[in-house]
């Protein structure tokens, strides 16, 4: 499994759990969740890259937030699964604050990441929502009111 890929997953993981208990930020980002083999063979590029993620989707929470919401189409916020809403949360980060990433291959990643661990037509309503912000982003149109 590519470094990234493993990177996003932790950031994931993480998300979730800071969703689900709210630890500090300095213990998501010190993997300190992960069990001790997993904390071991974590290499420092796949760390770095999760922290960026779970620093950046944070850090930027509103702003995110404000992204999903406004492209939830019959759907409330607060029903998204944790799942769900963890890995949008990265994923939107990433669209709009990470423009070096190429927006196909951020959507393809949660789209797997979502058939691994969310429910079995997870990986529709993230294509969906992902898709739209994308969209979104790339006609320029981000609504003045979300923070940026």
């Amino acid at each position: 499994m590519a470094s990234r890929r493993k990177g996003r997953i932790l950031a994931f993981q993480a998300l979730y759990s800071w969703e689900a208990a709210g630890p500090v930020l300095e213990d998501l980002l010190s993997f300190s969740w992960l069990e001790a083999e997993k904390q071991t063979a974590l290499d420092e590029g796949t760390a770095g890259f999760a922290r960026l993620l779970i620093r950046g989707t944070i850090e930027n929470i509103e702003g995110v937030d404000a992204m999903i919401r406004a492209h939830l189409k019959n759907w409330v916020f607060s029903r998204v699964s944790r799942v769900d809403l963890a890995l949008l949360r990265i994923s939107v980060y990433t669209l709009m604050y990470q423009e070096e990433m190429a927006p196909s291959i951020v959507i393809d990643e949660a789209i797997g990441i979502s058939r691994e661990y969310g429910a079995d037509d997870s990986y529709r309503f993230i294509n969906g929502v992902l898709d739209s912000i994308r969209k979104t982003i790339q006609a320029g149109t981000i609504p003045a009111e979300l923070p940026k």
